[in-house]
């Protein structure tokens, strides 16, 4: 009968779990709350303290305009049927399989968490470190904070030409003053404010036009205070290949973006105390390290573009090779997904084995029932944050088709008590939506007082002191979900 299926009735509701509190977790949890006549009961669990994953950890601290989507998924929080459980690690305090015993459907949005190695000669000596670990640093990740960055460098080089690439540049080169207007960690501002770093590399192994950053990006180096931009003029130039493609596909964006950059090679410099050198056509082959083990320079090779047996223009290494000093690398050549124990996984895309968003058994290459996941982990690290609500729609018109023909898991637990008894035994420091409220309120307040977006708090001490100065205490179910 229809009244049996899980979500038919407020009494028999569809329990459902999503981990990950980023993007496409508050997208899928968006699309499903949002159906008529389906009695939903969603669960987010987030490893963090705090929720929103990449807006919160990810988005330069500079772009505060970007970050007004979690505008939207406060929205989706303040439904009576959410609840976030921050602070709990799936894999740690709950396995993956064990969700069964307590969801219907269970979707993973995890993220892509790992960057890509270069493989090349000296990507471990100190100083040369991934690009995500020095965004999670600066923008307050708990498990970030006690990294040590060496900014007493003057030159600093970052390989890749990506959004997150230029985000680390323009961060380096920032004034105290512009990132006393930003929301960075408190920590990282003063280490920055005395950073000796005065040269900035951008380091591309193809062309300006396909350099893979946005028009607004590149724009914006134009406008720092304190760094002049600099692009070398042959490296400006495009090879005729481009221009070949070009020709016969006008594309107004990469044109846009090719006289941005061709403007800095033309620009005169203004003598501001930092740089930023776009470089092109080059690739580190090997990071030079001086007798200490610290990273020295890169040995960079010069590359042009040829056509692959696709016809797609590709680097190709020539036998020009040159030097570039440098005391700090950062790689940022793109991220892949990592394992969780219990999710079938695929190893050559690195992301969770599926087939529009439905896990796929490895051995049958067949969905398994009630298993889902979505955005970076699901696709590839592709995309910016909009891209993942698409993406969450296709994966819960999946969950919505499987309800209905009857391929959900069968929880033996259901009931919200029993998945909060567990968890109080495993994790005594759950953060609620309501407790996130109150630490969102007090850094708001902080940052009121400094004339700052916000202050962020970035230890668990610190989340602790604010919420122990909580007049009532907050329980795990909401009382209408008991």
């Amino acid at each position: 009968m229809a009244d049996d299926v899980p979500g038919s009735r407020p009494e028999h509701p569809l329990r459902v779990a999503v981990v990950g509190s980023g993007p496409a977790g508050f997208f899928v949890a968006k699309h499903l709350l949002r159906q008529p006549a389906l009695h939903v009961l969603l669960d987010m669990y987030e490893k963090l303290p705090m929720p929103f994953g990449l807006v919160r950890y990810g988005v330069a601290p500079d772009h505060q305009k970007i970050k007004a989507i979690t505008k939207v998924f406060e929205q989706v929080a303040s439904h009576p049927n959410f609840r976030l459980l921050a602070n709990v690690e799936v894999g740690r305090h709950i396995t993956a399989q064990e969700l069964a015993t307590y969801y219907h459907q269970t979707v993973f949005t995890v993220g892509s968490q790992s960057d890509r190695l270069l493989n090349i000669p000296g990507e471990d000596l100190i100083g040369s470190h991934p690009a995500s670990h020095f965004v999670a640093w600066y923008n307050g990740n708990p498990l970030f904070r006690d990294y040590q960055f060496d900014l007493s460098q003057e030159r600093a080089a970052i390989v890749g030409v990506g959004n997150v690439a230029i985000d680390v540049a323009r961060i380096l080169c920032r004034t105290r003053e512009e990132l006393l207007r930003t929301d960075i960690a408190d920590y990282a501002l003063e280490a920055l404010s005395a950073s000796k770093v005065r040269e900035v590399y951008l380091l591309g192994r193809r062309g300006p036009a396909q350099a893979a950053f946005s028009n607004p990006e590149i724009k914006e180096l134009g406008e720092m205070e304190g760094a002049d931009p600099v692009v070398l003029p042959a490296e400006a130039t495009l090879d005729d290949l481009t221009m070949e493609d070009l020709q016969a596909t006008p594309n107004k964006t990469i044109q846009k973006k090719v006289e941005h950059l061709q403007s800095y090679a033309t620009r005169a410099r203004t003598g501001k105390a930092r740089r930023l050198t776009l470089r092109f056509l080059v690739s580190p082959v090997e990071l030079l390290g001086n007798a200490g083990g610290q990273v020295a320079g890169l040995r960079l090779v010069r590359n042009q573009l040829a056509r692959n047996v696709t016809g797609q223009l590709q680097p190709v290494a020539t036998e020009d090779f040159e030097t570039l000093p440098a005391g700090l690398v950062f790689r940022s050549v793109g991220y892949r997904g990592d394992p969780l124990a219990g999710v079938p996984f695929a190893e050559k895309g690195g992301v969770f084995l599926n087939d529009l968003g439905r896990l796929l058994d490895p051995q049958t290459q067949q969905p398994l029932p009630g298993q889902y996941t979505a955005g970076w982990i699901k696709r590839g690290p592709t995309g910016v944050i909009g891209s993942n609500k698409p993406d969450a729609i296709e994966t819960v018109a999946a969950m919505l088709a499987d309800r209905v023909a009857g391929r959900l898991m069968h929880p033996p637990q259901p009931k919200i008590a029993a998945i909060d008894r567990l968890l109080a035994d495993r994790q005594t420091q759950i953060i609620t939506y309501a407790d996130w409220q109150q630490l969102d309120a007090r850094e708001q307040a902080l940052g009121a007082v400094a004339g700052r977006p916000r202050v962020k708090i970035t230890s668990m001490p610190q989340i602790a002191e604010v919420l122990r100065q909580k007049p009532h205490g907050e329980t795990m179910a909401k009382a209408n979900l008991k």
